[in-house]
């Protein structure tokens, strides 16, 4: 069939590559797993279906994440943060002020994020076969080992793009059509298009290094799990930590497509259905996921005794319009500023990071030194302040900060993996007021 236009939006200097799909509302937001081409989806007829049916339910947004398909191609892993920004620049881009997120393996993280720290633009969160964490841990026994991971990344260097790869891969992902030889040359030529080698050993490593179980908590829209029959357990170990999930079991499903098998597939299109048509107007909306950041000058008061009234009045305004700019350029928002200390908020914890040390590195034209915190967790709205635990975490870490220190909780560490950034470890703290002990990391 003829396939619809492909547009793109911009998302920073990196062009995202989308198409539209029914009428709304709602607005259906459509991401694949580790691979995706949009233009190549339209040679699957059994893949074809699926989009119909979400098209069904709404207008769908189909997208190629950055790196994948017919987006701009990225060398480096990327952050959840930038695709979360992807999506929005899409959603924009067609004026959709909210939208349904339908998307699960390895995108999980980034639905996640999205629904968390921009609850006012979904609708709802649907997430098959999704996973939490990449590698494996004492409470998530489910994902590949550090060793499992190196053979697995050995491979896909070794292997993609070659035929006998992708047909192997095929078995593994599709067995119920996998000796079909239409179906196995629409895979192979499908993945290549995708990605190409270096760009597949990149998504390879995000998935590995994915970590979202502590924005779980924070979710708040409705959400829809459909666990993967043959490994129910990363879907139930979600769905069992966002509040109201509705959890929805598929009739046996050997791989990892719903659209190759009719009953996992008729299954799935009900399930979204009713979910979909259950979805009422915009809430009230009273917590979203922020990353909060603290700063204060160290030996502020010793500062100002030497430098005098006037001085010190005079090195406080310049201070103020360094903190005030930095905020400004990666997108912070200003909260209170109380003396020589600044409390801000931001919606991507990248940005945040590096906003703390641009600070940090300006001010030090002041000879003024200051430490920082970070935190990243679910904050109460009200009257567009926030508030709640979160808040008080970032406060205590950067109590804790050393001079020139940018200290950051184990949360902000595990949502920047891919940004690029580089971190010191600093141990658990016990924080004043807060039950449990925190592993912090300082910004390298």
């Amino acid at each position: 069939m003829q396939p619809p236009e492909v547009s793109y939006a911009r998302s920073g200097e990196v062009a995202i590559a989308y198409q539209v799909v029914g009428a709304g509302p709602p607005d259906i937001v459509f991401v694949r797993g580790i691979t995706g081409d949009l233009l190549s989806t339209w040679e699957q007829p059994l893949l074809v279906r699926h989009v119909e049916g979400l098209a069904a339910c709404g207008r769908v947004l189909m997208l190629d994440k950055r790196g994948t398909g017919l987006s701009d191609r990225v060398r480096e892993v990327q952050s959840l943060e930038t695709a979360m920004d992807d999506i929005r620049a899409v959603m924009d881009a067609l004026e959709s002020e909210r939208a349904v997120l339908w998307m699960g393996g390895t995108s999980t993280g980034i639905g996640v994020l999205f629904a968390a720290t921009y609850p006012e633009r979904s609708a709802g969160l649907v997430l098959f076969d999704p996973r939490v964490k990449g590698t494996r841990t004492p409470d998530y026994p489910w994902a590949p080992t550090e060793e499992e991971w190196r053979e697995r990344l050995a491979a896909v260097r070794a292997g993609w793009g070659e035929r006998t790869y992708f047909e192997n891969l095929a078995r593994e992902w599709a067995p119920e059509v996998a000796d079909d030889d239409d179906f196995r040359d629409w895979f192979v030529w499908h993945m290549r298009r995708s990605l190409s080698p270096g760009a597949a050993l990149t998504s390879f490593r995000a998935a590995m290094e994915l970590d979202v179980s502590d924005v779980l908590s924070a979710v708040r829209v409705p959400t829809l799990v459909i666990p993967r029959p043959s490994l129910p357990g990363p879907g139930h170990y979600l769905a069992s930590r966002i509040r109201g999930a509705e959890l929805v079991e598929l009739p046996g499903l050997g791989g990892v497509y719903t659209w190759v098998d009719d009953d996992a597939h008729r299954a799935t299109m009900e399930a979204t259905e009713r979910f979909v048509s259950r979805l009422k107007g915009r809430d009230r909306l009273e917590r979203v996921l922020a990353t909060v950041l603290f700063t204060d000058i160290v030996g502020s008061t010793e500062l100002a005794s030497r430098l005098g009234d006037s001085a010190w009045r005079e090195l406080l305004q310049r201070h103020h319009a360094i903190v005030r700019r930095e905020l400004a350029r990666f997108q912070g928002r200003e909260l209170d500023t109380a003396g020589d200390g600044f409390f801000a908020a931001f919606d991507g914890p990248a940005r945040a990071v590096l906003a703390a040390a641009a600070i940090r590195d300006a001010l030090r034209t002041l000879e003024v030194e200051i430490r920082a915190g970070l935190h990243t967790g679910e904050c109460e709205v009200s009257d567009d302040k926030i508030a709640g635990i979160a808040v008080s975490i970032g406060a205590r870490i950067s109590s804790l900060a050393a001079p020139g220190e940018v200290l950051v909780s184990s949360t902000v560490r595990d949502l920047v993996a891919g940004s690029g950034l580089h971190f010191e470890d600093r141990g658990e703290h016990q924080l004043k007021g807060v039950p449990e002990a925190w592993h912090l990391f300082a910004v390298a």
